[in-house]
């Protein structure tokens, strides 16, 4: 079992940046690959960007390739979110996801635990 908690959301004007990040509990946080997706008023969860549990391979959506990056510190089980150059459209509820696997993946259902998400809000 894993236990993620997501912190750092907040509100920020347009080209500002913000991170993310997210503290696991539980075992073996090294094994798993880790995911951000994002879930706007009205719309479905998208994936954001995805990480392998060697941090050798990273994966974004299209929308945000080049503005954000994921990291991730094994010894402290916690996973990052860096986005830069934030648009009004990154508006969302941001998540965290584990999956207990060696493959990164972008859908949602693929994912075995969720954080209970944190609210990030970029101003025009």
């Amino acid at each position: 079992q894993v236990q993620l908690v997501e912190s750092g959301g907040g509100l920020v004007q347009a080209g500002g940046s913000l991170r993310l990040s997210c503290a696991a509990s539980g075992r073996t946080f090294g094994s798993y690959a880790m995911a951000w997706f994002r879930q706007a008023p009205g719309k479905e969860r998208e994936f954001v960007g995805a990480i392998s549990w060697s941090r050798d391979y990273t994966y974004y959506a299209d929308s945000v390739k080049g503005r954000f990056t994921i990291s991730r510190d094994n010894a402290k089980n916690t996973v990052y979110l860096q986005m830069n150059s934030l648009k009004p459209e990154d508006t969302a509820v941001y998540y965290c996801a584990a999956r207990n696997s060696i493959v990164v993946v972008s859908t949602v259902d693929r994912y075995d635990y969720w954080g209970q998400g944190t609210q990030v809000t970029v101003s025009s």
